[in-house]
């Protein structure tokens, strides 16, 4: 099955670039901060999906974005040939956005006996590991091949009901319709399954990948990522978050628990 590994992302920009993460909206960092932190976890993203080794890796990433910033940044990943595309979405909501990444690959795929899959994945998840990646490709093939037309949908799930990844076949019948922003308050990830028990999809999930947008994201996730590279040492397939974790280095950033008051 032809399957597209795509990293969904915003170009990384000072001042638009994980704005709750900085002291204007009550976070802890600059504004240069904020962005060289979600540069290094798009870095180590990216090579997460190189290394995982089961599909063409593809970036996707906002209309208005700076392609010649973006190279900047795919220039440090680990192989910048394995990024076989590069393509800005349509603008509009984020809906439509995540809509357009997944359109452009799975309306332009060939026909072919089997459906083509596609795979999106978040810049903000610098835990990410290469056998989520697998996992999620497998469980997504194995679906699809049981089913007659091929119909399938996995999702890695994050924090406060949202999710970090999501894959579909393109005879899937999904779209990201009202996910993101419905008026009735239901969140990213019930919205997904909702629609999945609705369309009677198959549906797999994978571990769940927190993502980093606000200060008690990155505090929680700096001792992960330092623990990640404690047991690279004796755990070849884990591949450490070095951009980020020389972001971390560079800005001092610690996690802290303050001790319970007597």
């Amino acid at each position: 099955m032809q399957t597209s590994i795509v990293i969904f992302t915003r170009v990384p920009k000072t001042g638009d670039t994980k704005t709750r993460l900085t002291t204007a909206r009550g976070g802890i960092l600059t504004d240069d901060e904020a962005r060289m932190l979600y540069e290094g976890c798009l870095v180590d993203v990216i090579n997460v999906c190189i290394a995982a080794g089961c599909g063409e890796v593809k970036v996707c990433y906002n209309a208005s974005g700076d392609r010649d910033c973006l190279e900047q940044l795919l220039a440090r990943s680990s192989d910048r040939s394995k990024i076989v595309e590069v393509y800005p979405d349509q603008g509009g909501s984020f809906d439509d956005c995540m809509q357009y990444a997944a359109d452009h690959i799975l309306k332009a795929a060939p026909v072919a006996p089997e459906p083509a899959a596609v795979i999106i994945v978040g810049g903000d998840i610098p835990t990410l590991q290469p056998y989520i990646v697998q996992d999620a490709v497998k469980k997504l093939h194995d679906l699809a091949k049981a089913q007659p037309g091929g119909s399938a949908l996995v999702e890695g799930a994050c924090q406060e009901g949202g999710f970090s990844l999501v894959g579909f076949t393109s005879s899937t019948p999904f779209d990201f319709n009202k996910v993101f922003y419905n008026m009735d308050g239901i969140t990213a990830l019930d919205m997904l399954v909702a629609k999945a028990v609705d369309k009677k999809i198959p549906l797999a999930v994978v571990e769940a990948v927190p993502d980093v947008d606000i200060p008690v994201d990155l505090a929680s996730m700096i001792p992960v990522v330092k623990a990640l590279r404690a047991a690279s040492v004796y755990n070849d397939a884990i591949l450490v978050p070095e951009h980020t974790l020389q972001v971390l280095d560079e800005l001092g950033l610690e996690s802290t628990a303050s001790p319970p008051q007597r």
